[in-house]
């Protein structure tokens, strides 16, 4: 498994690091909506905002939390349709190798 994306921010700065771990395991967990769901939502917001390298993170998070391909493809057609194609090429490139 490649490193997490903000390996170095929690080499550089381990403190806040911890703080941000500790949020992101609040946010994230089951509660109203399942963590999947809640993966999904992110994942369309950095598929919105170009961050492959984050559609990529939350793509495997969600998919270890259930998420299927089908529910990815139906949360980015919501991010394209909000954002526009962007959205789509920072996807496809976040997501090659990891759907097949």
């Amino acid at each position: 498994m490649p490193d997490h994306p903000l390996s170095p921010m929690k080499k550089l700065d381990p403190e806040f690091m911890k703080h941000l771990e500790e949020t992101e395991a609040l946010v994230y967990a089951d509660g109203a909506l399942p963590r999947k769901i809640k993966l999904l939502m992110a994942m369309a917001f950095d598929a919105a905002a170009g961050a492959a390298g984050g559609v990529r993170a939350l793509a495997e998070q969600a998919m270890r939390a259930g998420a299927t391909k089908e529910e990815i493809a139906e949360t980015l057609r919501v991010a394209f349709l909000l954002s526009g194609v962007g959205s789509l090429y920072a996807a496809s490139f976040g997501l090659k190798d990891i759907l097949d």
